[in-house]
């Protein structure tokens, strides 16, 4: 499926966004991704983890790992697509754990997803999570990459939907400095 495709879908269900958004990270950016619009869409949603699982197929794996709370989904479907073993990392403390009993097996080879990677931070933690349990990630997939300088993961990324969107420390925003209203979007 081509990019501008992708996009298309994305602004029928709302999922792109245009304006003044404080992001997750912190940072501010004009464009923002409503990853819900997407989850509330199963086919869709079902759609996109096929490509990923496509692009990971081949590899030698069994387990499937996301972050909370999109990865989770993102996972299940990866993991339900290519019949493997799905968990997931949950904030704990400064990082991410695999909390209510999901074990790693030393040596467990595990392919990591989530939905929308801006700085990589919630990969990065449960990559983590899956190196302090001494299991070994062989990839990382996510259905939307929108980062501006994609984080060095040591192992394969794909994306589904590739954008370089600019995001803004809250200090050196453009977009506050013309009194453009920000919104914090997401959990509310």
């Amino acid at each position: 499926m081509k990019s501008t495709d992708i996009e298309k879908i994305f602004k029928e269900i709302g999922l792109l966004k245009k304006g003044h958004f404080e992001l997750a990270s912190g940072l501010h950016s004009h464009t923002y991704f409503e990853k819900f619009r997407l989850l509330e869409h199963p086919e869709l949603t079902t759609l996109f983890c096929k490509q990923i699982a496509q692009a990971f197929k081949d590899q030698e794996f069994t387990t499937v790992a996301g972050p909370t709370t999109g990865g989770i989904i993102i996972a299940h479907e990866v993991a339900k697509q290519l019949k493997k073993r799905c968990i997931f990392a949950e904030r704990s403390g400064e990082g991410r754990d695999f909390l209510r009993g999901f074990q790693i097996t030393p040596g467990e080879r595990i392919l990591v997803v989530d939905d929308v990677l801006t700085t990589g931070g919630s990969i990065i933690k449960t990559v983590s999570a899956i190196k302090r349990r001494a299991g070994i990630v062989i990839g990382v997939g996510v259905i939307i990459n929108r980062s501006e300088k994609e984080p060095q993961f040591e192992v394969p990324l794909f994306s589904v939907y590739k954008t370089s969107v600019k995001n803004f420390l809250p200090t050196q925003c453009p977009l506050c400095k013309k009194g453009i209203k920000l919104t914090k979007p997401g959990g509310k």
